[in-house]
């Protein structure tokens, strides 16, 4: 069975209307979760309480669509 992994992580960005990171040693890594409605969850409890800073941004990142270099096709070809 396949783990479809999502990462949720933010920071204080240069811009609003930017994804560049003031500071890249200061990003918060909320955490992995097995399923997106879990990463959903923590992102928005994030996202919510810095909602006072509009540099703050937060993100949810599908891991299971990465791919691995070393292999010739990697997870994200089955994915279309």
């Amino acid at each position: 069975m396949s783990q479809y992994l999502h990462l949720v992580f933010g920071g204080e960005l240069v811009d609003p209307q930017s994804n560049e990171f003031r500071d890249v040693d200061k990003i918060d890594i909320v955490g992995i979760f097995p399923n997106y409605a879990t990463a959903y969850v923590a992102w928005k409890a994030r996202a919510q309480a810095t909602v006072d800073n509009a540099h703050m941004r937060y993100f949810i990142a599908h891991l299971h669509r990465l791919q691995d270099e070393e292999r010739p096709t990697g997870p994200t070809a089955k994915l279309g």
